[in-house]
Formats: C-alpha cells, structure tokens, sequence
C-alpha cells in the first residue's frame, strides 16, 4: 500500500489530476463484472429510495388466513408465515442492508483515516499507542466484538451502527499508516515544512488527499462485509429486532419453515449474496482503476 501511495503521487504529477480520473474511469467501465455490479447497486439504491411509493403492499400487515400462500399475480414471491407480502418485505430489507452497510463504513472510514495519518506522520510514542490499539481491536473477531458491543448497549440499529463503526476502523488505519508513512517522506511536503506549513495543514492538505484513492477503495470493499455482519447479528437476534424487514431476521425466521415453505428463508439469503457480490465486483473494479500497478 506504501507503493500505491508513492506512485498515485508520481502519477497525478505527471498527467494532472483530470487525465488521472478520466483514465481511471476508462478502465472501470471497461471492466465488465464492475459495471454489473454498478447496475446491481444502483437498481437496489432506486428500490431501497422508492420502494415506499411503488410498493402496492403494506411490509407491516399481518394477515394470518394468507399465511405461506405460493407465489402468485398477487404475491409475486408468496407469503410469510405472518401473511405479509415477501417480496415486499425483501424489498424493505434493501433499505436497512444499505444503510446499516454505508453509514457504519464511513465512520470507520474517517476515523481509521485520522488515527492512521496521525500515527504516520507523529510516529514514535503517538504512533506506537495507535498501533497498539488497533492491534488489539484486530485481535478480537469482528462479529464477536459486535455482539459484544450489542448485548451491552442493546439491539436496535443505532447500536448497530456503533458496532461496526468499533469493529471496522483498525484495518483502515494500518492501511492509511503505511501511506502516510509513505507520503511525509517526499519533497513536496519538505518544501511545506521548510516553507513552515503547520503539522495539521500538511496532513489534511498534503497527505490525506494522496490517501483518498485508498479510502474510496475501501470504503466500497467495507460495505459488504457491514452488510454480512448486520445479517449475522440479526441472524443470532442481537441485531434488527421484529417487526422491521432485516434480510439476516427474514432468514432466522425462514429457516423454522425451511422444509414446509423453503422460499421465506431463500430469497433474503439470495438477497444478501447478490447484495455482497455486486459491492465486491465494484470494489474491485475501483481498485483496479485507481492503483497504477493495476494499469495497463
């Protein structure tokens, strides 16, 4: 990662800012798996946005003589066991995965970021206490922590958002670190310290706009994986509690019925794996465009 911050820097020396994007989206829409998974998002980001409007059901209405109907020109995926609208309550679902999956990423994003260009460019005692407790935070498994933190301060999805906010800084910062590292090290900020630029105007002008490319990948990477885990801790019931239309709760409530009506767990699993695929193939797709090393 030290690499990618030193040569992201030569690059956009030599071609300018404008040529470096453009050339960055050239390669991203020419990667075929990536733009399936821009599609795949974008369609479940109209859904999650527009779904209260198009929706001809109610997600909450519980109607216990249409229990597990079959699919049909009225129930386009069938019924649950409450008689609600499946595909309605799948579509609902799209709306906590993606908010659960940006929100929690980006607060870790910043946070990890700070800490990492902190830590860089200080080093010593500084440096050493934010590894230290990054190391530790690394030390524990993610979802582990997470239920942790969510059998403290309660299930619901403000607590979630804390969880993974705790669960996912650490990694981004070891990743900013080595570039910060990286960065401080080049003339252009010898020149800003000779020329007696301040420490905070030289990390926040000079080196977290090297680290930017980094943390876009990053954050596309870090939203499935906060998706899987809101599923996990709903799945285990310490996440999105009844009657809200979580996929991981739609699962833990489907599988009781998996032999007699098999599509109310099915689906909300298909959902979630369409949902972690899209995301990863967009990711990859970024980090192919924005690091030089995978250029053409």
């Amino acid at each position: 990662m030290t690499q990618f911050a030193e040569t992201t820097e030569d690059f956009t020396d030599d071609t300018g800012d404008d040529s470096y994007f453009r050339d960055a989206l050239r390669i991203f829409a020419s990667n075929r798996m990536a733009m399936v998974g821009l599609i795949l998002v974008g369609a479940l980001i109209f859904v999650a946005l527009f779904i209260p409007f198009i929706s001809p059901h109610d997600p909450y209405r519980v109607a216990l003589d249409e229990q597990f109907l079959p699919p049909s020109a009225t129930y386009w995926l069938g019924t649950d066991n409450f008689g609600r609208d499946l595909l309605t309550r799948i579509l609902y679902g799209a709306r906590i995965s993606l908010v659960v999956g940006i929100v929690p990423s980006f607060i870790s994003l910043m946070i990890g970021a700070v800490m990492g260009i902190i830590s860089g460019y200080y080093g010593g005692r500084i440096d050493f206490i934010i590894m230290r407790l990054a190391d530790t935070m690394i030390a524990f498994p993610s979802l582990l922590l997470a239920m942790v933190v969510m059998y403290t301060l309660g299930a619901n999805l403000f607590n979630i958002f804390i969880a993974l906010s705790l669960v996912g800084w650490a990694g981004v910062a070891r990743v900013v670190r080595a570039q910060a590292l990286a960065v401080k090290e080049r003339e252009f900020i010898e020149a800003a310290r000779a020329n007696g630029t301040k420490k905070r105007a030289i990390m926040i002008g000079h080196i977290f706009p090297n680290v930017i490319p980094t943390l876009i990948v990053l954050f596309s990477l870090s939203i499935p994986d906060a998706i899987m885990w809101e599923s996990s801790l709903s799945f285990l019931g310490v996440g999105v509690q009844p009657p809200e239309a979580s996929w991981g709760l739609l699962v833990a409530k489907g599988k009781e019925y998996l032999f007699s009506a098999p599509l109310v767990a099915i689906i909300p699993g298909v959902a979630i794996l369409i949902t972690v695929l899209a995301f990863n193939f967009v990711g990859d797709g970024l980090r192919d465009a924005l690091d030089p090393y995978m250029k053409d």
